[in-house]
């Protein structure tokens, strides 16, 4: 759920009072960084996101993007996420919309939803329970549609051909 590009200069913003209260300093590779993580589909590891990075300036280390990620994460930019599979991913923290996610055990695509009925239910579910919610992450672990498509061909061909009686 990616922001337009007007909808970033909010994140920039947090992001330049948070450096401010530290007395922290912009420098070319931090913008480098910051700028090619608002470019990047969203739950982007650091390993990925170094990538994208050294594709522009290939002098940027692993630790810069590291430090980098986790002033985002500090400020209230970017969102930490583990799926399970013990890599950490970045998101934008869009503390306005909230989001679910699916995740294949397959190819590891992550696939954002919203769904209000889920969002009600867990309402019920907590009330009934006295309990107060203050925030929860869905995430729901499957077979994407490409997945499961390969996997019917692959079945499909392993069986071979049928032989007429």
């Amino acid at each position: 759920m990616k922001p337009t590009p007007g909808g970033l200069e909010h994140f920039r913003a947090m992001l330049a009072t948070y450096m401010a209260s530290k007395g922290l300093r912009s420098t070319d590779q931090r913008s480098l960084i910051v700028d090619t993580f608002f470019e990047a589909n969203s739950h982007v590891s650091i390993e990925e996101l170094l990538a994208q990075v050294r594709a522009r300036e290939p002098r940027v280390g692993y630790a810069t993007v590291y430090r980098t990620l986790k002033l985002l994460t500090e400020c209230g930019v970017a969102s930490e996420r583990r799926f399970g599979d013990g890599l950490a991913r970045y998101e934008l923290a869009d503390g306005v919309s909230h989001h679910d996610h699916l995740i294949c055990v397959q190819c590891a695509e992550i696939t954002e939803f919203s769904e209000p009925r889920i969002e009600e239910l867990q309402d019920v579910v907590a009330r009934r329970h006295g309990f107060e919610l203050r925030s929860h992450k869905h995430e729901l672990y499957g077979m994407c549609r490409r997945c499961l498509r390969s996997a019917s061909t692959a079945g499909a061909k392993a069986k071979g051909p049928v032989k007429g009686g």
